[in-house]
């Protein structure tokens, strides 16, 4: 494994980093250029546009897709308007398993995590599941690419740790991590808390080859 450093001042830091580390360093796997098992803090999880210009991230979409995760509905239909790929990962019925705010809604994940870090700051148990081995034959068209997200309160600031399976560069991490950082600011309102940092973790960090 090549050393990686391990903290950015925002997402678009890491995002200009990861990019030449994978070009660079990264080995060939399954029509990707990956590196495995790379984490990093981002220190001010608010800064979270991607000013790369080769990059051109759109903070439309990112914010409408931010929109479709608080809606909590699993159905792609609206937003695969503005992002075709999701057309790809719908069931019959126009459903993903991607959207994440369905995922923290179910079993009230995210009122329980607020309801553990109210009662008992200092609880290890604040976590949000989302990929599921246990449901892996759901999964035949759309994979969540995120195992869970935990919070720790910290110095009464709220760090957020976001795990992932696996984790596209160019599309996944830039939605991604505008996506949960506005959910780790969301919980830290909801605890009239500041947030602290943001802890992203990819076991398998990407770039397909049409993008290198």
């Amino acid at each position: 494994m090549t050393n990686i450093k391990s903290s950015f001042k925002n997402a678009d830091e890491a995002y200009k980093y990861l990019l030449d580390k994978i070009i660079l360093e990264g080995v060939d796997f399954d029509n990707t250029k990956v590196l495995f098992n790379v984490g990093f803090y981002i220190e001010n999880p608010t800064d979270n546009s991607i000013r790369d210009l080769s990059r051109k991230w759109n903070p439309v979409y990112a914010i409408r897709e931010w929109m479709w995760y608080l809606s909590g509905d699993p159905n792609a239909e609206e937003i695969s308007k503005y992002a075709p790929i999701w057309k790809n990962m719908m069931d019959e019925n126009g459903n993903v398993r991607s959207n994440y705010g369905w995922q923290w809604k179910r079993n009230s994940q995210l009122s329980k995590v607020v309801e553990l870090l109210r009662d008992n700051p200092s609880t290890r148990k604040a976590t949000i599941s989302i990929y599921d081995g246990k449901e892996i034959h759901t999964y035949s068209n759309d994979t969540p690419c995120t195992y869970a997200v935990q919070f720790t309160i910290l110095n009464n600031k709220l760090n957020m740790a976001v795990l992932m399976r696996s984790n596209d560069l160019w599309y996944g991490f830039c939605n991604d991590q505008y996506c949960f950082s506005m959910l780790q600011q969301m919980v830290a309102d909801f605890l009239c808390i500041e947030i602290g940092t943001y802890y992203h973790f990819a076991h398998n960090l990407h770039l397909y080859n049409d993008k290198l």
